[in-house]
């Protein structure tokens, strides 16, 4: 490593602020992390895709580090788990992408903690993913500031209902735009101060909603890479997630013009990854798989690490790499000690970066889902099926080597048998949703978290947006089975719509021996939307605007138990469409 850069390390580590020869001050550099959502390994100019253009995502790799074989999980909250905690997602107590098995344990050391505690300003503004009720909000985990959703996926991208800080507000205009309008807002408030910014987009994950700036450009654009079996490929889809894509491009940009304006660029590390492998078959260099497969194209993400006059420019690092090593690394580079409860997975990647010729040891990278498991070395795969690839000259994973390399298959072999049996896969035990933390005042529980009884129905068997519908009966019944946290007075907020000719019936809320009774006396009945902004049919629920009303005070005692909410009357054909309980502590 460089004499200078080793001694400015060494300075940053010691210190927030420190002299350099000359009297120049030093401060820690601030970390922007931007993750994309089912953004593929291809979906970026840069990568050789001249189906679309991303100027200042490619400028991050021409202006930075650029790691060519960096893997994720192969789909969402797993990935976002690892690079929060530096962990194996197993070890975490992930699962799931929803319905609480998205959710880090409590024991577990977030990247937004590590920092703040060496004094860094940290917010995030996004797609969180990894819990929503307190403690597992990203308001308990280490960031001060949250403006997004915490589910999987959200169901309208345009003005949209989400939450700052815990309360529900309304956003403005596009939400990728309105995310980086946040996170500009945030840049300017702490210039002055190291500050750790996470921008984790929701796109281009469907529905395929963008502006039409974007898809105008797209909407009847040739594709003139496409996915190597052109017969599943669907153009359209392709062209919306592209376009999505480009917004981003865009508002990657806006940030680093505002690090620029603002004199922040050299003291800032901007990082740029995605999730997970393509939400779609499309180009993405002959890879086999994509988002939820275990394969190269599943699992392959881009990573550029820009750091002006402080990392080198235009280097391509061909060790692989992994999301866990997000922590350390970030950790490394500003100089601080990344403190955990547990032990970290991941590698500091600062060697990759800035020696010639680092010593780095060879090392086993492990792709989980969905009951799957493959196993990534330098130059191999082996995959779900143990069959064994060569991936420098077999990218699409066509040909077994396994007879051809029995040494190499053994090592595989025993590698995925051996990290099977130390990080088995985790279990689905039952952790309640916690209710009222004593530091915050509002909990949600939506129709997400909840488990249908009797007749009623999800609107989508993805639930992370959708909403109970088909409630007829007086056996019918909602469910969740919640942890109090503190003792007290709570205003219950109910969400719902009703036809005018179902008014009148009477919902019932319990816990234990305490219950909350209230008669729907007004109608609110909207027609379901969102469908008016996709630019291709979705396969998630379609929204609707649910009115709020209260329920009144419910008296909550300290422990677990079962939430019902059920009629104890029906007028009508049907009670309500459900899709969220507020709790807001009054004392």
């Amino acid at each position: 490593m460089n004499l200078n850069i080793s001694l400015l390390l060494l300075l940053l580590f010691l210190g927030c602020d420190t002299k350099e020869e000359g009297g120049t001050t030093v401060k820690r550099p601030n970390i922007v992390l931007i993750i994309a959502d089912d953004q593929g390994w291809g979906d970026l100019s840069i990568s050789g895709n001249s189906n679309l253009s991303t100027p200042n995502i490619d400028a991050l790799a021409q202006n930075g580090v650029s790691f060519e074989n960096f893997y994720v999980q192969p789909v969402c909250s797993p990935t976002r788990a690892e690079i929060l905690c530096g962990r194996q997602f197993q070890r975490l107590g992930v699962y799931g992408t929803s319905a609480g098995g998205e959710r880090l344990n409590l024991d577990e050391t977030t990247i937004a903690e590590v920092f703040k505690k060496a004094g860094y300003q940290t917010a995030a503004y996004g797609k969180w993913h990894s819990g929503m009720q307190p403690p597992y909000h990203p308001n308990s985990r280490g960031f001060d500031d949250f403006y997004g959703f915490a589910s999987g996926h959200w169901g309208n991208y345009f003005d949209p209902l989400i939450e700052h800080n815990g309360k529900l507000v309304k956003g403005k205009g596009f939400l990728a735009d309105d995310l980086t309008n946040r996170a500009l807002e945030f840049i300017i408030k702490n210039k002055e101060k190291p500050f750790l910014l996470y921008v984790p987009y929701n796109t281009p994950h469907s529905p395929m909603q963008v502006p039409d700036k974007y898809w105008n450009k797209f909407k009847d654009k040739v594709l003139t890479e496409k996915h190597r079996d052109t017969i599943i490929e669907d153009p359209n889809f392709t062209r919306a997630a592209l376009a999505m894509v480009e917004n981003i491009d865009d508002n990657v940009g806006r940030i680093i013009n505002k690090l620029q304006e603002l004199n922040l660029e050299e003291n800032t590390i901007i990082v740029y990854l995605s999730d997970n492998g393509p939400n779609g078959w499309r180009w993405n260099a002959g890879m086999r798989g994509k988002k939820g497969s275990v394969d190269e194209g599943g699992v392959r993400s881009p990573l550029f690490i820009s750091w002006k006059n402080t990392i080198p420019t235009s280097k391509n690092i061909t060790q692989i790499t992994s999301a866990i090593d997000i922590l350390p690394t970030l950790a490394g580079l500003a100089g601080i000690e990344a403190k955990t409860q547990k032990p970290l997975d991941g590698l500091n990647t600062e060697p990759l970066i800035f020696e010639e010729n680092p010593s780095w040891e060879s090392r086993f990278i492990y792709n989980h889902w969905n009951d799957k498991t493959s196993v990534r070395s330098q130059e191999f795969r082996l995959d779900d099926e143990n069959r064994l690839y060569h991936i420098p000259s077999d990218l699409s994973q066509t040909r077994d080597v396994a007879k051809d390399y029995p040494e190499v298959y053994t090592s595989h072999l025993n590698a995925k048998e051996n990290w099977q049996k130390e990080v088995p896969v985790a279990s689905k035990s039952i952790r309640p949703f916690t209710l009222g933390h004593p530091k915050f005042i509002t909990t949600q529980l939506p129709a997400r978290d909840g488990i249908a009884h009797g007749g009623i129905k999800r609107s989508n068997k993805y639930p992370n947006c959708s909403f109970f519908t088909n409630w007829k009966n007086l056996s019918d019944s909602i469910t969740w089975d919640v942890e109090v946290l503190s003792e007290g007075d709570y205003e219950v907020i109910l969400y719902y719509t009703c036809t005018e000719k179902n008014v009148g019936s009477t919902i019932l809320l319990e816990l234990d021996s305490n219950s909350l009774g209230k008669k729907i006396t007004e109608y609110h009945d909207t027609p379901l939307s969102g469908m008016e902004n996709d630019r291709i049919p979705r396969i998630e629920s379609y929204i609707k605007d649910f009115k709020p009303v209260s329920m009144g005070i419910m008296k909550l005692k300290k422990g677990k138990g079962q939430l019902t909410l059920r009629a104890s009357e029906i007028i009508g054909e049907e009670v309500i469409d459900f899709r969220l309980l507020l709790f807001n502590k009054l004392n």
